[in-house]
């Protein structure tokens, strides 16, 4: 009997049309094109603009592009997983209202926040749920809308971060497609390194706590950075020594686009060239939940089934970890 294995069968995306490129930044914060490009290889993001509308924007628009694309029947989905840093309202499920949107009238729905680790960590769930024979398709969103929560004052994050959403299917497969390994990590030292303090249940929103900007995202920058560039690597070289994987055998390079210096190191652990490297951070900046599948948002049309994917990502809290994924289809 063939072990059945959970295979992405499509791809969805959407980004906001407001750019903000690098040299409108210059004209709201202490800062250059030049300085921004050369530290984190990030020249524009989208922002989205749309009054009153949050995540479940991104993640609907995502979705819908999905579904169109596939065909899938929205009633037939099982399950929708929703990855962001960036939920709607702090209780009500995020995931729950996508759903009902989008007709996935049987699915069930939930978020899943583990920081800019957040979607591979949602793959490793869609994938256990299809590998049990429990559920035949799920769903899986990453979105968020981080300029709802960075201060444009503050020129160590406000360069960096940019809203988007991408959207998955995961199916059952018989020939040995889709996910094949994962190692996937945390360690809570992380946590005083990126960060909100207000709003969750140690320091709750008061006057004080607004006046004090203590709502919008903190980052220690050179620490992160010292954590993402070993740790995303390491992950990445265990994952393909775990698997006999040769630079030769990747054909794909998944990377979380948090800083390109990061992107590059990773690549250069693995030995894999430049052209097998997925880029889009260029003109998206760091969407955190959203930066993997709009990867593949980007990059389908150029891959092929059979193809070998390496996923990697690193995130706040910490979390990060590495997959190894068969690409299932060759795209239309």
């Amino acid at each position: 009997m063939k072990k059945t294995t959970a295979a992405i069968t499509a791809v969805g995306g959407y980004v906001p049309d407001f750019v903000l490129s690098n040299k409108v930044l210059e004209t709201m914060v202490d800062t250059n094109d030049e300085w921004i490009t050369t530290r984190t290889g990030i020249k524009e993001r989208r922002i989205l603009k749309k009054e009153n509308a949050g995540t479940s924007y991104l993640a609907i628009k995502a979705a819908e592009d999905l579904i169109q694309k596939s065909g899938v029947d929205p009633s037939e989905i099982d399950f929708v997983l929703v990855a962001t840093a960036t939920p709607d309202l702090p209780v009500a499920s995020t995931a729950a209202y996508v759903a009902s949107e989008i007709g996935a009238v049987n699915a069930f729905a939930y978020d899943l926040q583990a920081a800019c680790s957040s979607f591979l960590y949602g793959m490793s769930t869609a994938a256990s749920y299809i590998e049990s024979g429990r559920y035949k398709k799920v769903l899986v969103i990453g979105a968020d809308k981080m300029s709802s929560i960075i201060d444009y004052t503050d020129r160590t994050t406000c360069i960096i971060f940019g809203d988007g959403a991408g959207a998955v299917l995961f199916e059952p497969n018989e020939e040995g497609l889709g996910l094949q390994d994962e190692y996937l990590r945390s360690d809570g030292v992380g946590r005083q390194f990126l960060k909100i303090d207000a709003g969750g249940s140690i320091l709750p929103a008061s006057e004080e706590t607004v006046k004090n900007k203590q709502h919008y995202v903190y980052q220690d920058g050179k620490s992160v950075f010292k954590f993402a560039v070993s740790n995303m690597a390491d992950v990445s070289a265990l994952i393909m020594e775990r698997n006999n994987l040769s630079h030769e055998d990747v054909h794909w390079l998944v990377p979380h686009q948090a800083n390109k210096r990061i992107i590059d190191a990773t690549a250069n652990r693995m030995g894999v060239e430049p052209e097998k490297v997925m880029i889009n951070i260029d003109r998206y900046g760091n969407t955190t939940s959203a930066t993997l599948p709009l990867l593949l948002f980007d990059y389908e049309k150029q891959l092929k089934k059979g193809d070998n994917l390496i996923f990697a990502a690193f995130g706040g809290g910490f979390t990060w970890g590495s997959i190894y994924l068969k690409w299932a289809y060759n795209s239309k």
